[in-house]
Order: structure tokens, then sequence, then C-alpha cells
């Protein structure tokens, strides 16, 4: 059903907020007297999908965890919206709990099954709904953690190297499967990740971390779905490969 602007001022319905971007400004986090994060500034529109690289070290997984709310900021500002969900490189189920039961963790005991199957329904994973986890293949696992992401109806997925884990070919499925939840959701995305690839196929625009600050950002304006044959794709692997101090064939 259609909602007129003129029956939400009536106040007939209450229009729903405005989706709110991610801002970051300052923001410092030091390990001993190691600044890992140094005055960073970011900005994550709402509705957009942004990769997170740099080296090892650079801060990515630091960002992610302040943002997620699991870590904090010693100085700087931090807006969030309101509603945030993480889906981890290892899919933290707890194997004394079914499928289900993982993904509706702290939900509402009355609709809670049917929520969770909803959400395995949307990441092809209804039919395990009621297995137990050490049953499942590591893309399955990986299935189940992010329904229990996406349950939560996100404004911000934050996806913490998700596939690494992952053998290529089930990679590459789960990929995909992220593209179109992510278009569906229209909701925001961080993706933390070490694969230049993985990066320009799955996000807008790319963020390069470099001693605690953003060395590079790179935008991705590529048709979709994407392909690693394209000039173009090309063009912007070199791009995004040598502000990570590599060469295209070094990464071969």
């Amino acid at each position: 059903m259609s909602v007129s602007l003129q029956q939400a001022r009536a106040g007939q319905i209450t229009p729903p907020a405005p989706a709110q971007d991610t801002q970051v400004r300052g923001l410092i986090r030091r390990f001993g007297p190691t600044a890992v994060l140094d005055g960073l500034n970011l900005d994550i529109p709402a509705g957009s999908f942004i990769a997170l690289l740099g080296r090892s070290g650079s801060g990515k997984t630091t960002l992610l965890r302040t943002l997620a709310g699991l870590d904090t900021a010693e100085q700087g500002d931090v807006i969030l919206p309101p509603r945030r969900a993480v889906v981890f490189q290892e899919p933290r189920l707890m194997p004394w709990k079914r499928v289900w039961e993982n993904v509706a963790l702290g939900l509402p005991e009355g609709d809670a099954r049917d929520k969770a199957e909803q959400a395995l329904r949307e990441v092809e994973l209804s039919h395990r709904m009621d297995a137990w986890p050490l049953t499942l293949s590591g893309g399955e696992a990986q299935r189940a953690g992010l329904a229990r992401a996406l349950v939560r109806d996100p404004d911000l997925l934050l996806l913490d190297e998700p596939f690494a884990a992952l053998d290529a070919l089930t990679r590459l499925r789960m990929q995909a499967l992220v593209a179109s939840l992510w278009a569906r959701h229209g909701m925001a995305a961080l993706l933390v990740t070490h694969d230049v690839d993985e990066a320009l196929l799955l996000a807008d625009h790319a963020v390069v971390l470099q001693r605690g600050q953003i060395g590079m950002q790179l935008r991705i304006d590529l048709p979709r779905p994407r392909r690693h044959g394209s000039p173009e794709f090309a063009a912007l692997r070199t791009q995004l490969l040598a502000s990570l101090g590599l060469s295209a064939e070094e990464a071969a």
C-alpha cells in the first residue's frame, strides 16, 4: 500500500524514519603506544556498499568492531544508525541450539521461529532450520550467520572477512548472495576484506587504510553483475593493488 505525503502530514500514518548515514570523525584507538586508528574520518552513506582494505594491522577489524559497538573509541565522534548487525569470519553458532534457534537469538519468543525461517529462506537454508550447527558445511554455516544478521533488519551490515575460510566455489556463491541481499534490503554494508577482486565485485566504494588513516578512496562505478575480464575491472584492480603496495603480477 502506498502512503501519500498528505496522509502522513495529517497524522494518519507515521512515515518510516529515513535511513541514517554512518559518520566517523577523528577516531583514535590505541593498543599500548601504537595508534591503530589515528584520527580516522569516514562516511558510510545509507544504502551504500563500502569495501575496507589494508595490510594486516592497518586497523580494519578494529574499525569494524568500533562500529559494531564491540570496541570503544578513545577519542573522536561516531554517529551510527540504530540497527546494526555483524557477520564474522567464523559463524560463531552455538552447537547446542538448532540452526533456527541460533538465527533467532535475542528475538521475542512469539514469532521468533517464523522470523528465523523467513531469514533462512532468504539465504536458501530453510531446509536446514532444524539441523544442528555441527552438521552444516562451511558455506551453510556462514549462510546461517548471515540469516542471523538479516533477521534483525539492520540499517548497517558489518562483514568481517566472512568468506575467507570458504573454498573458491562456495566463496563465489556467497559473494553473489550478499550482493543480492544488499540490493534487496537497501541497507548500508561495510565489508572488511583482503581480496581486491572481492571488493571490486561487491562494493561501490573501496577504502584503503594506511597507518590508521584512509590512504585512498576509490569509486567503483561498474555495472552489475560485474565481470573480472572487463578492461574497466582490470584498471581498477591495478589501482587498488598499487595502493596496497602490490603489482598485478605479484597478486596473480
